[in-house]
């Protein structure tokens, strides 16, 4: 499993990343507190609090292409 911390402040920077997560086949949550959702989800995504960075559970060991496209989100 490949873990990273994503900031996704807005609704154009939520279509984009789902825009590019739907591209895998592999599974991907997004973790904030205790909740948990689908990545390929907009409904989901909408349902965390996007105020803060957000966990991301990539759930492969082959995530660099991946990581690459999802650049921009991604907290450093």
């Amino acid at each position: 499993m490949t873990k990273t911390t994503v900031n996704l402040q807005a609704i154009n920077d939520v279509k984009e990343f789902v825009n590019i997560v739907m591209k895998y086949d592999f599974d991907i949550d997004l973790v904030s507190g205790r909740y948990a959702v689908d990545a390929k989800s907009i409904m989901g995504i909408f349902s965390l609090d996007l105020s803060k960075p957000i966990q991301l559970n990539a759930h492969t060991d082959d995530a660099d292409k991946f990581l690459k496209e999802i650049d921009k989100f991604i907290v450093k």
